[in-house]
């Protein structure tokens, strides 16, 4: 009887010990969830993805991790990943070669020369390079148990969070566009931010981002010590980026700004209604002009006097607006819906991307960086009214995108010789199909003929679809000839198809 109850008490224990490690591994994923919420100061919507533990161990050890690429280098790559991991002691990432791996573009050493990809926006910067290191799956067997993160991660550097101007330029502007450059990311991604940084004065714009608390590099570490990411997106997308801060050149605009005004005011839209910021109307009830008071460096030292000349020129109120003394969404209230915006040089004059179109923005220069200023008043008045003829203010303006020309349809040419030394060359073509639906003040066409095996060509810009062509033609010769379509003298379309004609 002793021996039986022995038995029978060892049998519960190890059954025990079983179910127990049954329920550990199907509560990890659940477990996680929690975890990833540390520093989250709001609640946040209940999980749509769970990781099975167990399956999610046997592919990364069987199968490895995963990498596809888009962009031919390290500045303009975005790679997507199924199951890169990060060590938090080795603070690097690891891509775990096994049985189904994948890695494009297979760069070999070319991969640090210098770097897989750009972390943030600020293009080559040897700060910000990211890259990792690679391990058989088979040393998983003797590496910390990996904790799996369920969510679908963006990774990501910023630059400089504590800056306003760089907050909006390096990071909001590209991670809105990085976002919504893959279906579904937007609405179901993480921000994890590896730069190391704090959370800085602007991180409550970040959550704006995505429903999801963004994470930093110290917060990795509580979650444990080697963690893989199912799903992960790294690097962002540079392609709203319009400055760069001289680090290889002398700083100044970008030389191919691949940005418009349509997609920050889409973007400025975005945050907004997110701030729940409304566009209805002045909140006094009437048109005003808006200063930006600085209250520790870059005074303007008589402000009160440049408040009162600007309001007494303009005959509109002014108001002031910090940074230091006004929330955020104050701040933006204000500008989204001033007639005029003045500022000294400093990155709260970012904020003007939420200006409605047709106000102004004068930007005050000052001679050293950290100097306070008294105002010349009356030349900066003159200043503003040689841009500024009338009333400062929004204007009702009609939909301004610039729209393009198609090709030019049925492009013909017919040749005709007259005697041993005269020909004629003919060329006729049909409008663009999409012109027809589109109101354009001004329609003309470009024709380039070139001889064939000549390096020149003759240009001519033409009101009608056919003309002639008499000057330097030359009878038994082979021209080649493109046709394209122009809008309002400046929206060039692509060419038609080259013609290939013999006198």
């Amino acid at each position: 009887m002793h021996l039986s109850a022995v038995l029978n008490a060892l049998l519960v224990s190890v059954l025990a010990a079983v179910l127990w490690k049954h329920v550990r591994l199907r509560e990890h994923a659940a477990s996680l969830e929690e975890e990833l919420a540390l520093g989250s100061r709001a609640p946040e919507p209940a999980p749509a993805m769970r990781i099975d533990y167990a399956k999610a161990l046997r592919i990364l050890t069987e199968g490895g991790s995963h990498m596809v690429c888009t962009g031919r280098t390290h500045t303009d790559r975005l790679c997507r990943f199924k199951w890169l991991c990060y060590s938090r002691e080795a603070e690097e990432f690891i891509f775990f070669h096994g049985n189904a791996s994948v890695m494009l573009p297979s760069l070999g050493s070319r991969r640090f020369q210098p770097a897989l990809l750009d972390l943030s926006t600020v293009e080559d910067h040897n700060t910000q390079y990211f890259n990792f290191v690679e391990l058989p799956a088979a040393a998983l067997r003797f590496m910390p148990k990996p904790v799996f993160v369920p969510d679908v991660a963006l990774i990501a550097n910023r630059f400089n969070p504590d800056n306003l101007m760089h907050v909006f330029h390096d990071d909001l502007l590209p991670l809105f566009y990085t976002l919504r450059q893959f279906p579904g990311l937007a609405r179901e991604a993480r921000l994890f931010f590896m730069e190391g940084w704090g959370e800085g004065a602007h991180f409550d714009l970040y959550k704006l981002l995505s429903p999801k608390q963004p994470l930093l590099r110290a917060q990795l570490k509580a979650l444990g010590r080697l963690l893989c990411f199912s799903f992960a997106f790294v690097g962002l997308s540079k392609i709203t980026t319009w400055y760069q801060y001289g680090f290889v050149q002398p700083q100044g605009p970008k030389a191919n700004i691949l940005v418009s005004g349509n997609e920050i005011r889409q973007f400025a839209r975005f945050l907004t209604e997110k701030l729940n910021v409304s566009h209805a109307g002045s909140p006094l009830g009437e048109e005003y002009l808006l200063v930006f008071s600085r209250t520790q460096d870059r005074l303007i030292l008589n402000e009160a006097e440049l408040l009162l000349a600007l309001a007494r020129e303009f005959q509109m109120k002014t108001l002031t607006v910090s940074l230091e003394d006004h929330a955020f969404a104050d701040v933006v209230r204000l500008v989204s819906n001033a007639s005029m915006l003045v500022s000294m040089h400093g990155a709260q004059l970012v904020s003007a991307l939420f200006l409605p179109r047709g106000a102004a923005v004068v930007e005050l220069f000052l001679f050293r960086i950290y100097q306070d200023t008294k105002v010349d008043i009356p030349s900066l008045i003159q200043t503003i009214r040689r841009v500024v003829k009338g009333r400062p203010g929004p204007r009702k303006q009609k939909w301004t995108v610039s729209l393009y020309p198609g090709k030019v349809r049925e492009a013909r040419c017919q040749a005709s010789v007259q005697g041993a030394s005269e020909a004629r060359l003919s060329v006729s073509w049909q409008i663009p199909w999409n012109l027809k639906y589109l109101k354009v003040r001004e329609v003309k066409y470009e024709v380039w003929v070139q001889e064939q095996g000549e390096n020149t060509y003759v240009p001519y810009v033409l009101a009608l679809q056919n003309h002639t062509f008499t000057e330097n033609i030359k009878p038994f010769t082979t021209y080649l000839v493109w046709v394209r379509c122009i809008f309002n003298k400046t929206l060039q379309g692509p060419f038609a198809d080259v013609l290939v004609c013999n006198t």
